[in-house]
């Protein structure tokens, strides 16, 4: 694929050939498998969302990207303009108009391909932009049906496409087959003298993993069972259904997407599980918490919690008791789980009872600034520059709160920190909250 250049006033620059397309199909199938997905997904509530649009600029100074460039292309709602003219031309109240009088150009597959960019490389699909919309436009997800389309076309970035299609061959998308979490239950099982159950018949709780934690942060492992232990809970892992990580949920694969929430579904209802604890994973939270019944097609038959909402819950109801540990520490919520999910008072509640000095940073937990990873970003190696570059942000107002500890309850986010750490030579090390919590379990009788 040639590289595509397009004028910055009207669109995000030059395509880096790393970028990639996926399959063999002509250039007309392409745009036009792109379209058919984008009006799919220009439903009610997507029209509302375009049509509101007042082109007040509030969103640009909430998207990172933006704050730490200035250069408008970066302005949230400029990333779906392939969405919104297909929109306005095709499925718009006045579309007539606008094919007729030639308002609105028809989408051509160079600008999908330059569009790359901006839909993949730049957004974290954090949401900060739809909190401080006037108007209250959910950006992140037109920039999610943008991502149909592009996948669709067989558009997606390379970095982001390999581990969508290895979880979808696979099961997950770092290579943590069943095969290697059990050797690894085993490993952390005989390191840590815990057991860790795996493909119980029936079980209460099924716990399930990210693949950053499998193959990564395998401690995590053997924290969760610490936990599970000492509060006594009916649990088990499943080789079945163990992966939370959706990468067809970042990429905008649509049948990725639902195999990969199917098997954690149909796991739960093999070992009739009342409860599924999502692990420190922002985008699993998103994926199975608030888009699982849509996948499922009704309610599902249990609760969903995330593991900070279940550690929570546990303290309330005394089983889970904490020594004191009185270090100062600041916390990065994770954008999908605190600002998209909801989820900032349970590690508040969890940081109360462990006596901690907490540290909380600027216009946290709502406006907390993304760490720059999330939304399949940190996957993307030739955005890295950018990333780095925004990831400014978050160790500023890391190093403002003058905490000594760091904590986090999303391993993609430590990831994140991890190669920030490692790229600015930067002092601090984020620390998983499962684990803090898991090293201070306080003795049972």
């Amino acid at each position: 694929m040639s590289a595509t250049t397009i004028d910055t006033a009207t669109g995000p620059g030059k395509l880096e050939p790393s970028a990639g397309r996926q399959g063999t199909f002509p250039d007309a199938k392409r745009l036009e498998y792109a379209m058919t997905s984008f009006l799919q997904d220009l439903g009610a509530t997507a029209a509302l969302y375009l049509e509101a649009c007042v082109h007040c600029g509030q969103c640009a100074e909430a998207c990172h990207y933006y704050v730490q460039t200035g250069d408008p292309k970066y302005t949230p709602i400029w990333k779906i303009e392939p969405l919104k003219k297909a929109y306005k031309r095709h499925v718009g109240p006045f579309s007539f108009f606008y094919r007729l009088l030639g308002l609105k150009k028809a989408v051509a597959l160079a600008e999908l391909e330059s569009w790359q960019e901006l839909i993949y490389d730049s957004c974290t699909m954090c949401g900060r932009c739809a909190l401080v919309c006037p108007m209250g436009i959910d950006i992140p997800s037109l920039v999610l049906a943008a991502r149909h389309g592009m996948q669709a076309a067989g558009l997606v970035p390379r970095d982001l496409w390999e581990p969508t299609d290895r979880a979808n061959r696979e099961g997950s998308p770092l290579g943590a087959t069943k095969e290697v979490l059990k050797e690894r239950i085993a490993w952390v099982s005989d390191e840590h003298s815990v057991e860790i159950p795996l493909d119980r018949d029936r079980a209460d709780v099924l716990v399930t993993v990210s693949s950053v934690e499998i193959m990564k942060y395998p401690t995590s492992l053997a924290a969760i069972a610490k936990v599970m232990r000492h509060v006594g809970a009916s649990w088990t892992f499943r080789s079945d259904g163990y992966e939370a990580t959706n990468f067809g949920l970042l990429a905008g694969d649509r049948k990725g997407q639902r195999d990969a929430t199917m098997r954690l579904i149909n796991a739960a209802i093999a070992v009739n599980a009342k409860v599924v604890i999502l692990p420190e994973c922002g985008h699993a939270y998103q994926a199975l918490r608030w888009v699982g019944a849509n996948v499922y097609g009704k309610a599902l038959p249990f609760r969903v919690l995330h593991i900070s909402e279940f550690l929570a819950q546990e303290i309330r109801a005394g089983r889970l008791t904490l020594k004191t540990d009185p270090r100062s520490m600041t916390f990065h919520d994770p954008c999908q789980v605190a600002r998209r999910g909801g989820v900032s008072g349970a590690p508040r509640e969890i940081f109360r009872a462990l006596g901690a000095d907490l540290r909380e940073m600027s216009r946290t937990p709502g406006l907390n600034w993304c760490c720059g990873g999330g939304g399949g970003v940190i996957t993307v190696h030739h955005a890295d520059p950018l990333r780095y570059r925004v990831f400014h942000l978050k160790m500023q107002q890391v190093e403002e709160t003058g905490a000594d500890v760091l904590v986090s309850s999303c391993s993609n986010c430590r990831l994140t920190f991890d190669d920030g750490q490692a790229h600015f030579h930067w002092d601090k090390t984020a620390q998983s909250l499962l684990e803090i919590v898991a090293n201070n379990l306080a003795e049972t009788h």
